[in-house]
């Protein structure tokens, strides 16, 4: 095992708002937001993984059944260290995309997925 699942992130225009609709919707709680990001906590999963919210300049909505403009969310994979967690997802068939902070790295899966190791500030 490389990592644990910490969240499952979507792209929105209102991610306080969609946060409220899925609290609603799914018996959850709003655990942490700002001006372009929004968490949710789901009951009976001892708080992780989280739903997330994530804000998109100029947002389009997907199409369904369509793809024109495709599904948008990426998974959000919590690891000790960013280091081994690379080489070990590069092993298994991953891309590096080059995009990466002091907390986070952008990968492709083999079928051009996007997903992000994190190391969450402690």
């Amino acid at each position: 095992m490389i990592g644990t699942l910490d969240m499952v992130v979507l792209d929105c225009a209102d991610p306080r708002g969609l946060a409220r609709f899925y609290a609603e919707l799914l018996g959850g709680e709003i655990v942490g937001f700002d001006e372009d990001w929004a968490e949710v906590a789901l009951p009976f999963t001892d708080q992780r993984p989280l739903l997330a919210f994530q804000q998109v300049e100029d947002y389009r909505a997907p199409e369904w059944p369509g793809q024109l403009v495709p599904q948008q969310s990426h998974l959000d994979v919590k690891v000790e260290d960013l280091d081994d967690g690379e080489a070990a997802v590069l092993a298994i068939g991953a891309t590096a995309t080059g995009s990466a902070t002091e907390t986070f790295r952008v990968y492709l899966d083999p079928a051009g997925h996007p997903f992000c190791l994190i190391r969450p500030n402690d």
